[in-house]
């Protein structure tokens, strides 16, 4: 058996020619379609230089199972998730390794319906599978190209989240970071232009380009803030998106540049569909909750928490039917998308909001700021993640309103909480600190549980 070192907790990552290349990303199509006796695998891939091969060497492995592959081309990794649904595919692979450096890369794996993979019955099977390489034999599939129809069913499916005639005029700065995520949205810019739609874009690093002359597209990260902040202050725009390399994530910015984290998005994202459908469930993770769940209280809808990740969040969303799910990392989640993960639908919620509600983005935002500040996830190196943890739990324990462990801990008192968690990926803990009204109380409890933490911010 040959170890295939390049599964991690959730995903598949690997340095290329390290621990991924086309062999080992044939094995792994090849285990993808004998475990799930399948007889259709969609494949797509996203802008890096080696993704167009790593995406025929799965194909190659998956028609070496058995399975016929259908084929997308260049896309992004919701565009996979939707054509497994539309063309009832019984697994999924997209080549993608999102954010991270330029010399990885990685898959990520759907099975029927979109569904996740679960750990022991699917990841950890699969990974077996691809280590061992204990083929069963079959009659060889065929691959079909499928890319111009399953774009097509693509744009209808996320157009179909607004009222097109709706929207005003409205001028939005699109950061594709010269990833996937360019040739998509042209191809729903062209719709809304059929239709109508009287909006302007401003496009910013579209062209796909494999050596990312820009930086790699992670628009989480302060210092890629600028690229499109500058650009909506220059061009007087109405907001601005930025999409990370496979664009399941997307970073919004109001029309003073200003960047608005991913818990107020959910917030916002929430309210738009208890306006749609009243009473209907949503679905957020653990770290920064109490925003979202004011917002769900207020428009009688019932705010559910799961698991950060976004296994956990589908598998919740499913069993409660939510029509929404949001994680303050910028993944956001739509029952009628599958319950997959989408970059592109928020922002056409958004320019949709904009024009219903008669306010800015800005406008929006502001008063959620000010009444439930937040410290934003902050990073620390540390010997002994647990040790540390128990640290800050120590000090903070007697004097809590609540505890919750539903995911690291959650530790509640009258006008403030925090969330610790620890990476599964990294020697890392991960704190967010929120309150009610008062942002300078925010950063003084951040730093008292700074000194308990000890270890190195990063």
């Amino acid at each position: 058996m040959t170890e295939v070192t390049c599964f991690k907790a959730y995903d598949i990552r690997g340095e290329i020619g390290v621990n991924i290349d086309e062999a080992v990303v044939y094995r792994i199509g090849r285990a993808v379609a004998q475990h799930f006796r399948a007889k259709s695998v969609v494949i797509g891939f996203d802008a890096r230089a080696t993704s167009p091969a790593f995406a025929a060497a799965a194909s190659q492995g998956a028609r070496d199972a058995g399975a016929d592959v259908m084929t997308i081309g260049m896309a992004g990794t919701e565009e996979m998730y939707w054509a497994v649904t539309e063309f009832g595919a019984c697994a999924g692979i997209e080549v993608t390794a999102s954010h991270n450096p330029i010399n990885y890369n990685g898959i990520k794996i759907v099975k029927s319906q979109s569904r996740p993979l679960d750990d022991a019955g699917d990841f950890q099977v699969i990974k077996a599978l691809a280590g061992s390489q204990e083929w069963s034999t079959a009659e060889a599939g065929k691959e079909i190209d499928r890319s111009a129809e399953a774009r097509k069913a693509y744009v209808d499916c996320v157009l179909n989240f607004i009222d097109v005639e709706a929207l005003r005029p409205l001028k939005v700065v699109v950061n594709s970071g010269n990833g996937a995520a360019g040739p998509t949205f042209d191809a729903v810019a062209l719709r809304l232009l059929e239709l109508g739609a009287p909006l302007e874009f401003i496009r910013v690093h579209h062209t796909p380009d494999a050596t990312f002359p820009n930086g790699i597209p992670n628009p989480l990260l302060p210092k890629n803030h600028p690229a499109t902040a500058d650009v909506v202050k220059a061009e007087n725009a109405d907001f601005g998106v930025a999409f990370d390399g496979d664009f399941d994530r997307c970073f919004f910015f109001d029309e003073t540049g200003q960047f608005v984290p991913g818990e107020y998005v959910v917030g916002l994202l929430a309210s738009i569909f208890l306006e749609k459908e009243v009473g209907a469930k949503i679905v957020h993770d653990p770290r920064v909750i109490w925003n979202t769940q004011d917002i769900v209280a207020q428009k009688a809808g019932i705010a559910v928490q799961s698991k950060t990740g976004h296994a956990f969040i589908k598998q919740v969303m499913r069993s409660h039917e939510a029509v929404y799910g949001g994680e303050m990392s910028a993944h956001h989640y739509f029952r009628d998308f599958a319950y997959c993960d989408s970059g592109m639908i928020p922002w056409l919620l958004i320019a949709e909001l904009v024009y219903r509600s008669g306010h800015s983005l800005g406008d929006c935002v502001k008063d959620r700021f000010a009444a439930f500040p937040s410290s934003g996830e902050i990073n620390f190196k540390v010997a002994d993640g647990g040790k540390a943890i128990e640290n800050v739990l120590s000090a903070y324990r007697a004097d809590a309103l609540s505890i919750d462990e539903t995911d690291g801990v959650s530790v509640a008192f009258e006008d403030w909480r925090f969330n610790l968690r620890q990476s599964n990926t990294e020697p890392l803990v991960r704190l967010n600190v929120e309150g009610t009204g008062n942002a300078d109380a925010i950063a003084s409890h951040v730093s008292a549980i700074v000194e308990l933490l000890g270890g190195t911010r990063t």
